[in-house]
């Protein structure tokens, strides 16, 4: 169904309509920012994701900053990120951190409580796991 207008002809336009981003249906800035802030703040609190935190930098305000710069882009919104630092290149970034199944699956925990804690749509919610599940699956530098 489409959303009421006070254009009279407007059912008959042929104009596509654009799909909402990602970044669009998290709230934009401010929605990018809480989640990448949850996650981060999960990361420091909850005991279950010390091992995740113990490989990051003492402040993660630099952590905080870059994803939140890359998901910012990745969602569909502005890319900060490479406007800041060229192309992600996130292998290669990660490269010097060890990366197996443990890290990735405390990863992609931490985020999944983040969007559950901030009360992701669903379908948002299960369409951002997809992708952050084969994103860091791909992210793994070693066996195990």
């Amino acid at each position: 169904m489409n959303a009421p207008t006070d254009t009279p002809n407007a059912a008959h336009d042929d104009t596509p309509s654009e799909a909402a981003t990602p970044y669009q249906l998290l709230g934009g800035d401010s929605g990018v920012r809480a989640l990448v802030d949850r996650f981060y703040d999960l990361m420091d609190l909850e005991p279950g994701y010390a091992a995740l935190r113990a490989i990051h930098p003492t402040s993660l305000e630099g952590s905080r900053d870059k994803l939140y710069w890359f998901l910012s882009g990745w969602l569909g919104g502005p890319d900060l990120y490479q406007q800041r630092f060229g192309h992600p290149r996130l292998r290669m970034r990660h490269f010097p951190y060890a990366i197996g199944e443990a890290e990735r699956d405390a990863w992609l925990a931490c985020m999944r409580q983040a969007m559950a804690e901030l009360q992701v749509d669903e379908t948002l919610r299960q369409r951002l796991q997809h992708a952050f599940d084969g994103t860091a699956d791909w992210m793994r530098n070693r066996n195990g």
